[in-house]
């Protein structure tokens, strides 16, 4: 079991958040600077945490050096990824 997501990252935001919906992709801001991978490697920590699964589980597939990003994370559906997500962005 295992989905993909399409992500608009924001790099150099004020702090990590999930900013809503970018026509098909979730808009997320990383506070890292999108240098060396750092915001990368930020992003998929941050998913990790944000969906309760481990690190190892989140890699990014597709979008190393663009905004537009694809990550795939294993053990877990599509639907619930996006529950997940969508309720953090409502609890705010």
């Amino acid at each position: 079991m295992s989905c993909r997501l399409r992500l608009r990252v924001v790099p150099n935001a004020r702090r990590n958040e999930i900013a809503g919906a970018h026509g098909e992709a979730i808009r997320i801001k990383i506070a890292a600077l999108a240098l060396d991978g750092r915001a990368n490697d930020a992003l998929l920590d941050f998913l990790a945490e944000s969906l309760g699964v481990p690190r190892r589980e989140v890699h990014l597939v597709q979008g190393q050096k663009s905004r537009n990003k694809v990550v795939e994370i294993d053990g877990i559906e599509e639907n619930e990824a996006r529950t997940r997500l969508v309720g953090i962005l409502e609890v705010r």
